[in-house]
């Protein structure tokens, strides 16, 4: 039989026409299990016919040697691009083995040359006896087997006999690692379903924790079966159905991405929802869905619950939880005559027909509040049945206000939150929030749905006290301050309700509808007046950022905005939890350091206080401590700081300041001195050099010609036309990370490119042309604006556009043709939009009208190029 032409052709025309029916097929009916079902049936005709031609003919032999499907593929859910995974399964005896490499080598080929993903492996029952702990996905596979053809006893001693015994045997070790597998796996997705780009196959909620749930559920009762069980009916029986219909769902989902993407490619891109939403996959055509935002909240429901299921059975198992506390202990001894028991990190009703009682079910919600506990199974579906009982009389509006400030400040408060949401108790009892619930907003600086983000937030300012970053450690000393935390909690929920209505003004619109709920609340009119204030100013901070923060102008502006100390206070707190919420990457420590000092120096501005010093001590020096060293520079420091601006030294330590000084002294010898150094999040490279025209322009240019992302820019000047720039940078293609040597060639060029030595247009077009292969996924208008009033000395430009390689280097290239000066340069990204700040002077002066009316149009012109 090997010296027989390659069968390929033929079942390739087999593969092509059967897969282009089944995916006729899935198009026409959006049914994915049949498709994946389909798909099963196909790849066993071809296997079985492989099997025959070239191992026997007969579908039930040779002895000891058997065909067998494993993980999705047992399962029979072959997605379009799903791995085949084969187990060759033999005997043990060394001649067959032998006999059989040819073989086995003969039909993977032939499987190969199908282009399918064949993932084989050869073993001996004995070998699969044998627990790998280094390979338990191997264990878990084998739950998932089935027969295809060959020797049926073998098979069934594998899996009627062997499996069995070797999951009892090794339980333990097999639950425990697939806990830490889960557990590991939810985490790289921030423990959450709600993602504006879900994973529809290992994101929370996903098929695999689907599996998860059934692996568990079977785990736990395989040594009392007498026969391997329908895995559906392992499941709780209390959301049994509703598990086979977010099953269904996610099939089909999967099976459009894959058909959509043309591979194995499981991630829910925004271009994928819009189409999925117009084409209701998974849905009814009768659903009323018109939105992708209205598909996308029918995609997280079904996440949800999958991810409860599987959170829920992780709990149950007593090897999965890490120790609690030593006062746990306590707490239960406390509660052993209360309404609640708690065993294992989950909380049980004692009394469970008192849940209908809205009282008791707050108390139950705070009781999670303050323990860091989930409710148990059973509890849970207790709840869920009492809801139309509570829904009928929910409480009045001042009790639920004095339950929530109670709730607010228990370190688990936004765990609560979301458990009430899950369970839909948050909705019932403050029906504004159903307007966010699971909301996709189109914000590529987002991560998370709007509810998630607002959850998120509120869990940002309980972790501060628990950060050993100093940054944190002074917010979470400033939250200790407050009066009236509670009210700043308040704040936090209700801030993007506006979210979920119609218009364009988000922010007016979370103002009205916190303004309904707080009249419902019946809270006091200072009260409320506090909450609104922070909802309507909630993105002011934030703004304040894009200007210069060391501009006094700035700060008075902002300051009488916000009038008292106790606001500044609740909105800087609200801030830095807002900006942490948006993604894990957008509180940059910079970004924090800069929220506390606008902070500080609104602080010092209400109070009349002002002190220049402060300012350098919220830094990290004292500018005293400069002074003290300046006998080591002598007049070299003098004449270095005469003339820079007195933000620069705001900005820079005295060693950052003693070394510019320094290579200031050597520019005699070297036109252009570099210093390059990696921080936590970026790189940071500054350049001592004489000005000269286009300086900025081409040091932006020389990073964007690298392929770096500039997120911060800082540039200085002193009286003698020395000038020190240092731009933040990340490195996107991880060049100077994988490749050390590159830091030399890196500082090399930029020099080069500085001093005229190197054909920076070159360089730049090279890089624009490997950028064209991606294109952005979203289209950002360009918005030009000056403001002449937040600086005595300098005219500010705010452009907003598309960000793309190169764009810094356009912009300040422009300036420097009108015959600008960039006194500070203040750069910022959001997903794929650029919001770039500059203080501009022409002739030591402010920008005058006809000078910026013409600078509009030159930037309007040459950004509309691409």
């Amino acid at each position: 039989m090997d010296s027989q032409a390659s069968l390929s052709p033929d079942l390739r025309q087999l593969y092509a026409s059967e897969t282009a029916r089944i995916h006729d097929e899935f198009t026409a009916s959006g049914d994915g299990r049949a498709a994946l079902y389909a798909r099963t049936a196909l790849i066993d005709s071809i296997a079985i016919r492989l099997w025959q031609e070239l191992i026997t003919p007969d579908i039930d032999g040779p002895i000891n040697f058997a065909l067998v499907a494993l993980g999705g593929y047992g399962r029979r859910w072959l997605f379009p691009h799903s791995d085949v995974d084969l187990l060759f399964l033999h005997s043990g005896k060394d001649a067959d083995e032998e006999k059989l490499k040819p073989q086995i080598q003969r039909l993977s080929q032939e499987f190969w040359d199908l282009r399918l993903k064949l993932s084989p492996a050869t073993r001996s029952l004995s070998e699969c006896d044998r627990f790998e702990p280094h390979n338990v996905e191997f264990a878990i596979s084998l739950l998932d087997c089935r027969r295809i053809c060959g020797d049926a006893k073998l098979f069934a001693r594998l899996h009627d006999n062997l499996i069995p015994k070797l999951v009892v045997r090794e339980s333990q070790h097999i639950v425990k690692n697939l806990v830490d597998l889960t557990r590991a796996r939810h985490s790289k997705f921030g423990n959450t379903v709600f993602h504006l780009e879900p994973n529809v196959k290992d994101g929370p909620g996903g098929l695999r924790d689907y599996n998860v749930a059934v692996w568990l559920s079977l785990l736990a009762v395989i040594d009392k079966l007498r026969a391997w069980p329908d895995r559906s009916a392992l499941l709780p029986i209390a959301a049994r159905d509703r598990m086979e219909a977010a099953l269904d769902f996610l099939m089909s989902v999967r099976c459009f991405l894959h058909l959509r993407h043309q591979r194995d490619d499981n991630t829910l891109t925004w271009l994928a929802q819009e189409d999925a939403a117009v084409r209701k996959i998974g849905a009814p055509d009768d659903s009323e869905i018109e939105t992708p935002e209205d598909w996308m909240r029918v995609y997280f429901s079904h996440a949800r619950l999958i991810h409860r299921v599987c959170v829920q059975l992780l709990e149950e198992i007593p090897t999965s939880w890490p120790s609690l506390p030593r006062q746990f202990e306590k707490i239960r001894a406390r509660l052993s005559n209360a309404e609640f028991s708690a065993a294992d990190g989950l909380l049980s009703l004692r009394q469970p027909s008192g849940i209908r009682d809205p009282e008791m079910l707050l108390r139950a919600f705070l009781f999670l509040a303050q323990h860091g506990l989930k409710f148990s199974t059973a509890t849970e579906y207790q709840i869920e049945q009492a809801l139309p009982s509570i829904a009928a009389l929910p409480p009045r509006g001042a009790e639920l206000w004095r339950f929530l400030q109670v709730m607010f400040l228990e370190p688990y408060a936004a765990d609560a939150l979301r458990a009430m949401q899950a369970l839909r108790v948050l909705n019932l009892f403050l029906p504004e929030l159903r307007g966010i619930e699971a909301l996709v907003v189109r914000d590529y600086s987002h991560r998370f749905t709007v509810d998630e983000h607002t959850f998120a937030a509120i869990e940002n300012l309980h972790l501060l006290n628990q950060s050993p970053s100093k940054w944190d450690q002074r917010y979470a000393a400033l939250l200790d301050e407050l009066e009236r935390p509670e009210l700043l909690y308040l704040a936090m929920l209700l801030h993007d309700t506006g979210k979920g209505a119609p218009g364009q003004d988000h922010v007016g619109a979370s103002v009205a509808i916190a303004e309904e709920c707080l009249e419902r609340l019946d809270l006091d009119p200072p009260d409320r007046e506090t909450v609104l204030f922070l909802i309507r100013r909630h993105l002011e901070m934030s703004a304040a950022l894009r200007r210069d923060i060391f501009e006094p102008e700035t700060i008075r502006a902002f300051a009488e905005k916000v009038e008292t100390q106790e606001r500044l206070k609740m909105l800087c707190l609200l801030t830095h939890a807002d900006v942490k919420a948006v993604n894990p990457e957008a509180l940059t420590p910079w970004k924090a350091e800069n929220i506390w000092q606008i902070y500080i120096a609104t602080a010092n501005y209400l109070n009349r206080t002002a002190d220049e010093r402060v300012h350098v001590e919220a830094g990290g020096e004292n500018l005293a401590q400069l002074h003290s060293l300046a006998p080591r520079a002598g007049m070299k420091l003098k004449g270095f700081l005469e003339g820079m601006p007195l933000r620069y030294l705001r900005t820079h330590s005295a060693e950052e300041v003693l070394a510019h000084v320094a290579m200031a002294d050597n520019l005699k010898q070297d036109p252009v001195h570099l210093n390059l150094r990696r921080g936590r999040n970026w790189y940071e490279l500054t350049v001592v050099t004489t000005d000269r025209p286009l300086l900025f322009a081409t040091m932006a240019g020389a990073l964007a010609a690298w392929g770096m992302n500039i997120v911060k820019a800082g540039a200085f000047s002193n009286q003698a036309g020395t000038v020190v720039d240092t731009l933040y940078f990340t490195d996107r293609f991880r060049t100077l990370e994988l490749n050390l040597p590159e830091w030399e060639r890196f500082k090399r060029s930029v020099s080069e490119v500085l001093t005229g030595n190197a054909n920076l247009d070159r360089m730049l077009a090279e890089r624009v042309r490997a950028e064209k292969k991606n294109p952005a996924k979203v289209h950002v208008a360009t918005k030009i604006s000056f403001d002449d009033t937040c600086s005595l000395h300098s005219t500010l430009i705010e452009v907003i556009a598309q960000d793309r390689p190169g764009l810094l280097h356009r912009i300040a290239s422009r300036f420097a043709s009108a015959a600008c000066n960039i006194e500070i340069a203040l750069i910022d990204t959001e997903g794929q939009m650029a919001i770039d700040v500059f203080y501009l002077t022409s002739g030591g002066a402010k920008i005058t009208p006809d000078r910026q009316a013409r600078l509009i149009q030159i930037l309007l012109e040459d950004l509309s190029k691409d």
